[in-house]
């Protein structure tokens, strides 16, 4: 284990985004960067994520962005020498009503667009991608997406540094950031337990803990933890590892073969999140599983697969992601701080987002960055034009309708 040290760049975060940015920012050729973490690497929100990698958005530049990032994951290995696991079974998105059929044909127009590939599968095509799948009647349409996936947080993480420390980036675990020293309008130091540290550049991308963060230095930014919990069945027949991942918006579903087991989730009605100033810098985000939440998604997963539902639980995950209240990342230096820079508000895409997230980044920091990068940054809460009860509130609606769905015509 390494300790802190005087640093040009600082990354504060060791979860995906944090790993990510060390790895990108490296790879740009910038020098003299070291990533702190509060606890042990990939040991939080990241490392309860699904992992669902989704190409297909109905949005071009979102499309654009997962497209330009799931590049990132098929090539890392051969790049780099280090594995992320990712694996490219596939996506199937359900539509059970004529408003989600809607939508399924949006996003397949902005695909075509992009030139993603995606096809709307008839019911015995449907069977045959997806055989266990043993109900169908109440599906409406079915768009796959051949080149989608899933990939494993420990192994993306693992990569990102493994690859970043082969380009000079050091890494300090156990360093929990205590204060960060502001003079003259730009970031001076931070401290640690280990003592108080130089830098020129201090970049939070610590998940739930950003919003905490940004407070050390005198920043009041809506960044909002919201609950998201999933399971693991015991082994089922029929699931395996390469069967597609499923999401069903009307019931705000997804699942994956796990192995021989199910892996299934959601995002519930009535979310749960942490009001931010509640959160400290150093605070331990712990939950429960809300067996009620995990019966609700087995019950709607058992309407697909019977077989779900006489499953044993083999395994619960719970995490924090934060949310921002207008579900647009919160990426970018910020003006009323030279040297503080935001990746955070991931909205649940802090995993398989990570590296679309990094490129925004790297992106903010050239000095010219696109009039969408732009709409990203941390300015856009600055000063402050909004109140805590409001952006707790709008950053839990957007994890509540996390599968947006069209207005019907």
């Amino acid at each position: 284990m390494s300790v802190p040290r005087d640093a040009a760049i600082t990354i504060v975060g060791g979860g995906a985004v944090g790993a990510a940015a060390a790895y990108f920012l490296a790879r740009d050729g910038r020098r003299d960067i070291q990533l702190l973490e509060a606890r042990g690497v990939c040991e939080a929100t990241s490392s309860q994520a699904a992992g669902l990698v989704g190409q297909a958005r109905p949005t071009v530049d979102r499309a654009r962005l997962t497209m330009a990032a799931t590049q990132v994951y098929r090539d890392f290995e051969r790049e780099t020498g280090y594995s992320m696991d990712y694996r490219e079974c596939g996506a199937v998105r359900l539509a059970l009503s004529g408003t989600s059929v809607a939508e399924l044909r949006q996003i397949a127009a902005t695909a075509e667009v992009t030139g993603l590939p995606v096809e709307f599968l008839s019911d015995a095509r449907l069977r045959e991608i997806y055989p266990a799948l043993e109900r169908t009647e109440s599906v409406k349409a079915a768009l796959w997406s051949p080149t989608d996936g899933y990939l494993q947080p420990n192994s993306l993480v693992s990569a990102y540094l493994g690859a970043a420390r082969d380009l000079g980036v050091t890494v300090a675990t156990h360093a929990a950031v205590t204060g960060i020293e502001v003079r003259d309008g730009a970031v001076a130091s931070f401290s640690t337990a280990a003592g108080t540290f130089r830098t020129e550049q201090l970049i939070i991308a610590a998940g739930p803990w950003s919003g905490a963060l940004a407070r050390l230095a005198g920043l009041e930014l809506p960044v909002v933890p919201v609950l998201h919990e999933y399971f693991v069945t015991e082994p089922v027949p029929g699931w395996h590892a390469d069967l597609p991942c499923l999401r069903v918006p009307e019931v705000q579903l997804y699942a994956r073969g796990e192995s021989d087991r199910v892996l299934c989730g959601g995002f519930e009605n009535a979310g749960t999140s942490i009001d931010p100033r509640a959160v400290t810098a150093t605070a331990a985000l712990a939950a429960r599983p809300d067996w009620e939440v995990l019966g609700q998604f087995a019950e709607a997963m058992s309407a697909f697969a019977p077989a779900v539902a006489g499953a044993g639980v083999a395994a619960t995950f719970q995490g924090w992601p934060a949310f921002s209240p207008d579900g647009r990342f919160v990426v970018g230096p910020v003006s009323a701080v030279r040297g503080l820079v935001m990746a955070a508000g991931c909205n649940a895409h802090g995993v398989s987002g990570s590296a679309g997230l990094a490129m925004h980044l790297l992106e903010s920091l050239t000095g010219d960055p696109s009039p969408y990068v732009r709409s990203l940054s941390p300015d856009r809460f600055i000063p402050r034009g909004w109140s805590w009860e409001d952006a707790r509130r709008e950053a839990q609606a957007v994890y509540e309708n996390y599968y947006p769905m069209p207005v019907p015509s």
